[in-house]
């Protein structure tokens, strides 16, 4: 498993995409919403990059542009050394029967009219292939690698008369059954209570070990991403704040977003902060000249410089990168 992870498997090079807001049939269209501000990354065959930060970050915009969803205004996407924005006909088909998404809401995300081995096996029809007798086996198959079993049982349900455990357990073999090389899972547990939670963390680490398959696991949770990824990227308001390893990233955070998220979470049994406190009561007037984004919101900030410029993401050590001028 370490051989594989060499090599990024999938890289983002200065990707920005924006988007008009506040427009009306009878006005121009509105101001312009920056999702992502020429953002990099690189994800390395074999691991799981968690890609974590509140609601209007930029996670699910930067997942929808790795599949095609939508174009970036400027930047590159590669995947396996190949550029894939704009692909279209053979080499999109291809492209999707390798990258392959886990969405947020196991309920909408499954089509309510179709039964469970129609669902799992609509990929294969897609793609033409195998006949009937062979995708009854490759679903059947897909059905036990989610820990469907029987998955006979399963065939002939529909999503309704499923749990939501159990239907993102579909998700996830309708995700698998392409034995796909990259896996997007977005938020794939804020629909579950806690144990069903860990039992799909569970799920998807042995899909890493089992079958190598590479993941970006999109979270607004750090605790999430500190329980199955190997490395982490903190994202606010479309740029990187902070990458690391998963474990050095949250348990010796730098920037003071990433503390704030920390923060955020709650700790049974004690006080609900970790005492980093970095946030301000009142957030401070944005800039109109370059900032740093977090510049309104952050205590440590400091005037005159932090208001003034915008900072860039630095490695301190061990390919530990942080985007604060504090180091």
């Amino acid at each position: 498993m370490n051989a594989l992870r060499d090599s990024p498997i999938l890289s983002m090079s200065d990707v920005t995409k924006s988007y008009r807001s506040g427009g009306s049939l009878l006005a121009a269209s509105g101001r312009r919403v920056v999702a992502l501000d020429r953002i990099s990354l690189e994800i390395n065959a074999g691991e799981i990059f968690g890609l974590v930060g509140e609601s209007g970050s930029g996670k699910t915009t930067a997942s929808r542009l790795i599949v095609g969803l939508e174009t970036p205004d400027d930047g590159q996407i590669r995947f396996g050394g190949e550029n894939i924005v704009g692909l279209k006909g053979r080499a999109k088909r291809e492209f999707t029967k390798q990258v392959q998404v886990i969405f947020q809401d196991p309920y909408q995300s499954l089509n309510a009219h179709l039964s469970i081995f129609d669902t799992v096996c609509e990929p294969l029809v897609i793609h033409g292939i195998g006949d009937r007798g062979s995708r009854r086996i490759r679903v059947c198959e897909a059905l036990e690698t989610a820990e469907l079993t029987p998955p006979e049982a399963y065939l002939n349900r529909y999503p309704h008369q499923l749990s939501g455990g159990q239907r993102q357990r579909v998700a996830i073999a309708r995700a698998m059954v392409l034995e796909p090389r990259f896996l997007i899972a977005d938020e794939p547990t804020s629909m579950l209570d806690a144990s069903i939670s860990f039992q799909i963390f569970r799920l998807l680490h042995r899909l890493r070990e089992t079958f190598g398959v590479t993941m970006l696991f999109i979270t607004h949770s750090l605790a999430a991403a500190r329980n199955l990824c190997d490395r982490v990227g903190v994202i606010y308001r479309g740029r990187l704040a902070e990458q690391g390893t998963a474990r050095e990233t949250i348990m010796h955070p730098r920037h003071p977003y990433t503390k704030a998220l920390l923060d955020a979470h709650p700790r049974f049994g004690c006080s609900n902060r970790h005492g980093f406190d970095t946030l301000r009561d009142v957030e401070r007037p944005r800039p109109e000249t370059d900032h740093c984004l977090f510049y309104p919101r952050c205590r440590l900030a400091v005037d005159n410089l932090c208001n003034l410029h915008a900072p860039i993401l630095k490695t301190l050590d061990a390919g530990h990168r942080v985007s604060c001028f504090l180091f």
